[in-house]
């Protein structure tokens, strides 16, 4: 992709220490990761991530802006997140061998840190703590995500629901 080049800059652990996916890993594993990860600078409208493509990597945010869009069964694109600095995204196609559940594009030139399966099987090998460290922090997001899933989808049944039964708003008692 010409709109999408591979850096040859190092990360600073600081960088990395800014970013959630990375809290609670010890100086030394950071500063190895920042000398082994690799930085991507991404053009705008640039597909970074694509709906429905097999994928072995996830991307943390350094600088710039992404949008997160899924299409309907009618071919509908529609936006459901923003990202942007210490953000991250693409993880689920590390932790389960799926397709990719959304595309994510860049907004604005974009500089993005790219973490791959080899990249945590390694870490792994190396460095069991700061794995799981990494793991556990990337399964809080999932949770986190799952309970804002969890909270649109028992707003949006309740809605449907008071509409199709007649509620109109109005709960228990006679209706007087």
């Amino acid at each position: 992709m010409s709109e999408t080049t591979l850096i040859v800059m190092r990360v600073h652990p600081e960088q990395l220490r800014d970013i959630g996916l990375f809290g609670g890993i010890s100086d030394e594993a950071l500063e190895r990761l920042a000398g082994e990860l690799t930085v991507m600078r991404v053009e705008p409208g640039v597909e970074v991530a694509r709906e429905g493509d097999d994928a072995h990597e996830m991307f943390a945010v350094l600088t710039g802006e992404l949008e997160v869009v899924r299409r309907s069964q009618g071919g509908v694109e529609g936006r459901v997140a923003l990202l942007g600095a210490g953000n991250w995204f693409g993880e689920m196609s590390i932790v389960d061998p799926q397709p990719r559940s959304a595309t994510v594009r860049s907004l604005s030139p974009a500089v993005l840190l790219r973490l791959t399966s080899e990249d945590f099987d390694r870490l792994y090998r190396r460095d069991v703590k700061a794995y799981l460290m990494l793991v556990l922090n990337i399964t809080r997001e999932l949770a986190r995500r799952l309970r804002v899933a969890d909270g649109m989808i028992a707003g949006f049944l309740a809605t449907a629901w008071d509409s199709n039964l007649g509620y109109g708003g109005r709960r228990g008692g006679s209706g007087h």
